[in-house]
């Protein structure tokens, strides 16, 4: 096995465009444990750590952009008011060593349906910034996964970054486990309020083929909201309202029976979590908290 280590960005794309079969490293905290297990052995190892430009963050007309190489730990450290949604997933990453070595934009490339990022992205409308030496794409992230742990990134492209909306609003993210962390989720659940577009973002992780959006369960109460002017003037949901919410999400997961839970439990799991986000980040938004 060949080990790759660029010093720069546009080193790194031709090193990708000459072998494209390559696996790009930054933390190592997916790759590793997946060579340690020999479930991968491929010809090369392109490490990314020394590249500087991947390592920044910076925010622009409501919008962060989180360079792939940014970590767990400082989006915890510099980001939670900016994007408070991704900071408590990032909370849930495994132990301190790993969030300081693990890359948002390792768990992008990883693709796995259970990564903790993804319902996040999904909800806040996140967009992937990929580059090879034919230049740069921008790709949404409901466009960015397309199988398990299979993305739309061509073979000779990089994640460069993850451009992702500030809506200065609350943003919630809860999954189920066997603990609070360093465990994989059984299923995961996002919600981020827009009230600049009188809209709700919502997701669901570790509960179908891919990380997927709970469209309907987003419609239905970006309607309710706009039909009751909750949005201009905020008042408590209805019971019926968050169960129905709940149920929504539910059907939008397609899970499968495995070791870590049965589909009929996620599904029940995520109308619960789904209730309870929307009820705390409600609650933040109507100024009574939790």
């Amino acid at each position: 096995m060949d080990f790759l280590r660029p010093d720069t960005l546009a080193e790194a794309l031709a090193l990708k465009a000459a072998r494209p079969a390559a696996v790009p490293v930054a933390g190592g905290t997916d790759v590793m444990v997946e060579l340690n297990f020999d479930h991968r052995r491929p010809a090369a190892l392109l490490d990314l750590t020394r590249i500087t430009e991947l390592r920044g963050w910076s925010a622009r007309g409501g919008v962060v952009r989180l360079g792939a190489g940014v970590t767990y730990a400082r989006v915890l450290a510099e980001l939670g008011d900016r994007l408070p949604g991704l900071a408590m997933a990032s909370r849930t990453v495994g132990s301190p060593q790993i969030r300081n070595r693990g890359t948002v934009g390792g768990n992008l490339g990883a693709g796995s349906p259970a990564g903790d990022a993804h319902p996040v992205l999904l909800a806040l409308g996140a967009v992937v910034e990929a580059a090879s030496t034919r230049g740069a794409r921008l790709i949404p992230a409901t466009d960015f996964y397309l199988g398990v742990k299979r993305t739309a990134l061509a073979p000779d492209e990089l994640i460069t970054a993850v451009h992702v909306p500030e809506t200065g609003a609350p943003q919630q993210f809860c999954k189920v486990g066997t603990r609070n962390a360093m465990v994989i989720a059984v299923c995961s659940f996002a919600v981020a309020l827009h009230p600049a577009r009188g809209r709700v973002g919502a997701a669901v992780g570790s509960a179908a083929p891919t990380p997927r959006r709970a469209r309907e369960a987003e419609d239905f109460l970006s309607a309710e909201l706009a039909a009751t002017d909750r949005w201009e003037s905020p008042k408590p949901l209805s019971e019926p309202v968050r169960r129905e919410f709940g149920e929504l999400v539910a059907l939008a997961a397609d899970p499968i029976d495995d070791v870590r839970g049965t589909a009929a439990y996620r599904r029940h799991a995520l109308s619960v979590l789904a209730r309870r986000a929307l009820d705390w980040a409600w609650q933040d938004y109507t100024g009574k908290g939790r």
